[in-house]
């Protein structure tokens, strides 16, 4: 069995109080879209669908049902988009699989997103009424596809005004409408809401041998756990003096900043990824951070930048002197109290303290 099945992830700081450090500023309004022109949106990419690894889930009855809802003049649910910031363009938070089913409605195939729906599937209604039933949106009579071009979607679409140098509100809107199927983790939305250059590179670094084999999968984390770990590293290394909890609004204000590399440029970042993780994983091996045989985030990230700043003072001759190092720190109650023993492990003094202890103890390693 690989070690992904054992990787640890700190449970206290997945189900964190998160309580929001100001109020915002949020237009909010109403639009009312035919379906034709939801369909023309989302084809020129001015509505943007999120692509999450789950990506299109139903099935052709649900699909076609909700074709037929829309052919009968039945009133169907509302969507919700947001408007980015600096693109204008529509995220969409909440309705992507009814978005998702109209085009390829209109496109008659299921979507090449998911592999068991490939694109030489056709769609054509199913288990609904004998009028409809076999139908593509092409052999539909031609008032019945009037009637669904001119069928009417409700949006509702929210723009953050204040603050206005991110989009951390649409990430809480986003989570806290997130209750359905099976649900999101905190970097599938920061996927989502933050795509750019930077969560690119996420996935670009992900794929790094030394980082795959100290994860335990060659396979990287279908749930985004092993990007927000490198995502956590970065974050505590260019700003932990910074650190306000909880980690999740940290995390989010990071990527949100840097999202175009605002503040850190690619080279850089990359570097001191990469550096850092291959050391580790040529000194410390393929066990590092893993106390008891598992990844315990707080190891992971303290000792990652205690390493990183190290590094920035050259090479590491002696290979025997960061093991001892890293043993008698692992082996160390202090450390420990702030790392494995503590469920407390996004408080600041707390997340200070792990950071301190590590930059310390590797900092005069030759």
């Amino acid at each position: 069995m690989s070690d992904i099945q054992e990787t640890l992830y700190n449970e206290s700081e997945e189900s964190e109080e998160e309580i929001l450090p100001f109020k915002y500023s949020i237009t909010s309004y109403g639009a009312d879209y035919p379906v034709d022109s939801l369909v023309k949106r989302m084809r020129n990419g001015s509505i943007y669908v999120p692509n999450f690894q789950r990506g299109y889930v139903w099935k052709p009855p649900e699909a076609s049902r909700f074709i037929e809802s829309l052919l009968l003049g039945l009133p169907v649910p509302g969507i919700f988009l947001a408007k980015e910031q600096d693109t204008q363009k529509l995220i969409v938070i909440d309705g992507q699989q009814r978005l998702r089913t109209i085009q390829y409605f209109y496109d008659e195939v299921f979507g090449s997103l998911p592999e068991d729906y490939p694109k030489s599937r056709k769609f054509s209604l199913t288990k609904v009424i004998d009028d409809f039933k076999g139908l593509t949106y092409s052999t539909l009579s031609e008032e019945d596809r009037r009637r669904l071009d001119d069928s009417i979607i409700p949006a509702t679409i929210v723009k953050q005004d204040d603050p206005s140098d991110d989009n951390s509100s649409i990430y809480h809107i986003f989570e806290r409408l997130n209750t359905g199927g099976v649900k999101l983790q905190p970097q599938e939305i920061r996927a989502c809401i933050y795509h750019g250059e930077l969560n690119d590179l996420l996935a670009e670094l992900n794929l790094n041998q030394a980082w795959r084999s100290i994860y335990g999968s060659s396979i990287p984390d279908n749930r985004m756990k092993d990007q927000e770990l490198i995502l956590r590293f970065l974050a505590l290394y260019f700003e932990g003096e910074n650190y306000q909890k909880p980690m999740k609004g940290f995390l989010n204000n990071f990527m949100g900043s840097n999202r175009h590399f605002n503040q850190q440029n690619k080279m850089e970042i990359t570097h001191i990824f990469v550096d850092t993780i291959e050391t580790a994983h040529k000194i410390l091996g393929r066990q590092a951070f893993k106390p008891k045989k598992q990844i315990n985030a707080a190891v992971f990230d303290s000792m990652m930048v205690g390493l990183a700043r190290r590094l920035k003072q050259g090479i590491i001759e002696n290979e025997e002197s960061l093991q001892a190092n890293y043993q008698d720190l692992l082996n160390s109650p202090k450390f420990l109290e702030v790392t494995v023993n503590t469920s407390r492990t996004t408080e600041k003094s707390i997340v200070q303290s792990r950071l301190e202890q590590a930059i310390k103890s590797f900092k005069d390693i030759q």
